[in-house]
């Protein structure tokens, strides 16, 4: 489904004409709707991104990386003078609050925590993670997390949500949009449609939730096929 297509379908659904002039204002407001709650409810494999573009500074135990860089950070390693990686374990800040604070030996990072925003824009700008031990030298790092993808517009007409899950999306709109049709609420001329909307884009989830896990290997006994009712036992 590409923009063009998406915008065609909701103003049927809707019955509103394309060239509405509400229409078309709600009209990115209600891709943002859809696309970020798509992407809140499912860990996308394809919204994964790595990055090598941080280091450790020398006898400094924080790393402070852009917020816009990840919504959600999921792994971190470091990689010494030779390029070889370790993985660091998350553990909690106060755990190395009290093992690795001040005064302790330097050396190679073992563990990290989140320790949260920066105090200046109270995260706005940065994401500030500690580490222990102390870093002894300025470590190259690899930080893995998940990312925002381009939104669907009129200049990128086609995404990975609108391609794969275009069934999802669709319901995901309807849902907005049944707020712009005054038919969100008990007051409404037809109280039901957001939630019968509501209900297709859950069975929808479900199902999507599944095929993601699979890409993963997180399916049944963390593998890659589908669950099967008839093969509850584990595979060896």
């Amino acid at each position: 489904m590409d923009y063009n297509t998406y915008v065609q379908q909701i103003a049927t659904m809707a019955v509103v004409p394309v060239t509405d002039t509400n229409y078309q204002i709600i009209l990115p407001q209600m891709i943002s709707y859809a696309e970020l709650r798509m992407q809140r409810d499912i860990d996308f494999l394809s919204t994964q991104i790595s990055t090598t573009a941080y280091s450790f500074t020398a006898n400094n135990n924080t790393l402070t990386i852009p917020q816009s860089q990840f919504v959600t950070t999921e792994t971190l390693e470091v990689i010494n003078g030779s390029g070889a990686s370790s993985p660091l374990l998350p553990v909690t800040k106060e755990f190395l609050q009290n093992v690795y604070g001040s005064g302790s030996t330097a050396g190679l990072p073992a563990y990290y925590a989140e320790y949260g925003g920066d105090a200046a824009t109270t995260g706005y700008t940065s994401q500030i993670m500690i580490v222990g031990p102390i870093p002894d030298s300025a470590y190259q790092v690899r930080l893995t997390g998940t990312v925002r993808s381009a939104p669907l517009s009129a200049t990128n007409t086609m995404t990975y949500i609108s391609t794969n899950l275009p069934d999802m999306m669709i319901m995901a709109s309807m849902i907005y949009i049944s707020a712009y049709q005054r038919n969100f609420g008990r007051q409404s001329d037809d109280p039901q449609m957001a939630q019968s909307y509501e209900n297709q884009y859950q069975a929808l989830l479900r199902s999507a939730m599944v095929e993601e896990n699979r890409k993963k290997y997180e399916a049944s006994a963390w593998s890659s096929y589908s669950p099967a009712p008839a093969a509850t036992p584990i595979r060896v």
